[in-house]
């Protein structure tokens, strides 16, 4: 079917494609849409696709998304955040759904991902070790663990468990409760399941 189509449709076809969901069908309205409407929008999402990576980086202390020009987060630098209470999340997203529930006035702190055999995800790979530094730095008194409800969230949850106790650090640490169906990532939960979960977490 490709070679009836021109070689610029079937390059956007096959990039769209690679993005995380997007089937071969979903990739072909998606590239079709964008040549049927105003050149104008393409121009816009091409330049801040463009954008993206020169625009974006880690907080160096939470390792949330911020701007280029930006030093740290302003979840962590605004001083109305409690920093001895810190959720600790697989990836920035969860930052955005926690806050939606307007129930935490903690700081965060993003592992950048769970651990996973499968997929050759470490405990070196993650952001553990700035965690503890943390915890003594800001005088840390709550964890809370806010991996995902998965196997691989419970395994880093564990893991985090063990290690922080094994580094001597004297600590609450707390899990959100139950009210996230298991497989479901904190991203695509409801505002209300988060609310009740952050309200409900319990002692690890």
């Amino acid at each position: 079917m490709h070679q009836l189509l021109p070689a610029a449709l079937i390059n956007a076809i096959d990039e769209l494609g690679r993005l995380p969901g997007v089937g071969s069908r979903t990739a072909e309205r998606y590239a079709y849409y964008l040549l049927r409407t105003d050149p104008h929008t393409s121009k816009k999402m091409a330049e801040a696709l463009l954008q993206l990576h020169s625009g974006v980086k880690n907080c160096p202390v939470t390792f949330a998304l911020i701007d280029a020009d930006e030093d740290v987060s302003v979840l962590y630098s605004d001083p109305t955040r409690n920093k001895t209470i810190v959720a600790v999340v697989e990836e920035p997203l969860d930052i955005i759904a926690l806050e939606r529930t307007g129930q935490f006035n903690g700081t965060y702190h993003v592992l950048g991902g769970a651990i996973s055999p499968i997929d050759g995800i470490g405990p070196e790979q993650l952001h553990i070790p700035e965690l503890i530094e943390r915890l003594t730095r800001d005088n840390v008194e709550e964890v809370i663990i806010a991996t995902n409800a998965s196997v691989e969230g419970e395994s880093t949850a564990l893991f985090l468990q063990r290690h922080i106790l094994d580094a001597g650090i004297s600590i609450k640490l707390t899990r959100l409760a139950r009210g996230i169906p298991v497989g479901v990532d904190l991203e695509y939960a409801g505002q209300i399941t988060l609310a009740h979960a952050l309200e409900g977490r319990r002692a690890f």
